[in-house]
């Protein structure tokens, strides 16, 4: 059996593993020169904040509603990334898909 996983708003969840605060909290992750938005946690997601949308669009939902904002931080999710997929292993033969995504054969 081959199953895929796939972490939920990947990059938000890595910001809230260290500020746990952000829980239940509308989180929005940047691009890498902060252009337009690459993740959003559901609360985000429910406000009607779009993937890929830039920023400046977006900023007056985002400052009435009290989203909290991230500048993309690469390393970090690399090192998350490499942590889920360590754990996946123990499971049975993983095949990385991308840095949030991999399909295990269980």
């Amino acid at each position: 059996m081959i199953a895929l996983i796939d972490c939920n708003n990947f990059f938000v969840s890595c910001e809230r593993v260290f500020e746990p605060w952000l829980n239940g909290k509308p989180v929005v992750v940047l691009s890498n020169n902060d252009g337009c938005i690459i993740s959003r946690s559901q609360e985000a997601k429910d406000l009607g904040i779009k993937m890929g949308e830039p920023l400046f669009k977006a900023r007056p939902l985002i400052d009435r509603e009290g989203v909290r904002v991230f500048s993309s931080n690469f390393m970090l999710y690399g090192d998350m990334s490499r942590r889920v997929m360590q754990i996946l292993k123990t499971f049975g033969a993983v095949e990385v898909y991308s840095i949030d995504e991999a399909f295990i054969d269980l």
